[in-house]
């Protein structure tokens, strides 16, 4: 019997959203086992990718807007 091993993807997609022109994905990055945010917002123009700790990961995917104004991070909204 042969059995074959299927290397980790580098990075892993743990959640995901999307609802009415918004996406957002949460994400581990083996490498540096470091979390991300990113949201994809059709309607804005926005995209956003936000390094989150562990303990903040469920509300940074659950609240992306909220967490980019907390950690500073400027985006610009494009008119419609």
């Amino acid at each position: 019997m042969t059995s074959t091993i299927t290397p980790r993807e580098p990075v892993q997609e743990l959640a995901h959203r999307e609802h009415d022109g918004v996406e957002v994905g949460l994400f581990w990055h083996q490498p540096t086992n470091g979390l991300t945010v990113t949201l994809t917002d059709e309607r804005t123009g926005v995209q956003l990718e936000l390094a989150v700790q562990p303990h903040e990961a469920l509300d940074a995917f659950n609240h992306p807007y909220a967490h980019a104004a907390f950690q500073g991070l400027a985006y610009e909204i494009s008119p419609t």
